[in-house]
């Protein structure tokens, strides 16, 4: 198999770093109402935010649940 194929079906990379609401927006292309009525399906394991960013960890959390921006997937 080429890399170019491997590359292909390798999953999108993003680089987690503590990020706020309006930067997850940004990142989904919608606005912090949007994002915020998503986030309420998963808010108790999700948790409060940390002064006004989400931890690393609160970052996988939300891409594990709304998936990576961009990336139509299956479930």
């Amino acid at each position: 198999m080429s890399k170019e194929n491997e590359n292909k079906n390798q999953e999108p990379k993003i680089q987690l770093k503590p990020m706020t609401p309006k930067e997850l927006a940004l990142l989904y292309g919608v606005t912090k109402k949007t994002f915020a009525s998503w986030k309420k399906a998963f808010q108790k394991e999700l948790g409060p935010l940390r002064g006004r960013i989400y931890t690393i960890k609160q970052v996988k959390i939300i891409l594990e649940n709304l998936g990576i921006p961009g990336i139509y997937t299956e479930k």
